[in-house]
């Protein structure tokens, strides 16, 4: 199934680069070298997936990612030449699904560029099959909606924050470990148990009244996250 690609990189070298290797494995590509006009072809046409720099004029690629998630849930790849982790961290935390630092390997970047629409794809098929309501007290997710409130009032959270507590809210009480967690929802085998517990830690701050004290989102020490009957 084809897919459309944003490229959002001010380096027209590997922009072009970039945009040769999707075209070759059949996707359509549009191109922006600045943040703002990224978010005006977002708002224009239908993008199934975007790879976005950090550092960008107008529009930097962080402040792109979080207007993006304001309304959209597509997968979205930061890429840059910034390797320290509070870069990585930072770009997770906005609401990217994966980070490719520079010089990266085209061919290791389609790749994740394919994991990620087949999950994205995975993701939407299983809420169309499974429709419905999960509820542990004051805190809800909608299948249908895609939306998370709690004590009545709407939270917003990432995609992978929404997949990460689906999981957790279908079988409360019981406790998924760091990297059963990574596999059902990133579903992949090369396990990172730091990401999760940086998503998860972002979705607690959201959804708890006092994250010291969660009601809901629970560590399980040693063992892994559970959501609390």
């Amino acid at each position: 199934m084809s897919a459309t690609i944003l490229i959002i990189e001010d380096d027209q070298e590997i922009s072009q680069i970039l945009e040769i290797y999707l075209k070759n494995q059949g996707y359509t590509v549009f191109k922006a070298f600045d943040g703002l006009y990224a978010w005006q072809i977002t708002q224009k046409e239908k993008v199934d997936l975007a790879i976005v720099d950090v550092m960008m004029p107008k529009m930097d690629g962080i402040t792109y990612v979080m207007k993006v998630r304001e309304r959209f849930d597509f997968p979205i790849i930061m890429l840059s030449a910034k390797t320290e982790d509070i870069d990585k961290i930072t770009g997770l935390n906005v609401g990217a699904d994966d980070y490719v630092s520079k010089p990266f390997v085209p061919m290791e970047l389609m790749a994740r560029v394919k994991a990620q629409l087949r999950r994205y794809r995975l993701y939407d098929q299983k809420n169309i099959k499974n429709e419905g309501v999960f509820q542990v007290r004051g805190l809800i997710l909608n299948t249908l909606s895609k939306e998370v409130m709690v004590d009545g009032q709407l939270i917003h959270v990432t995609p992978i924050e929404y997949r990460i507590l689906e999981l957790l809210i279908q079988s409360p009480g019981r406790v998924f470990s760091a990297e059963q967690i990574y596999e059902q929802v990133w579903q992949e085998e090369a396990v990172n148990t730091d990401t999760v517990m940086v998503h998860v830690r972002n979705l607690r701050e959201k959804i708890e009244v006092n994250p010291k004290q969660p009601q809901y989102l629970k560590v399980v020490w040693g063992i892994g996250y559970k959501i609390e009957r």
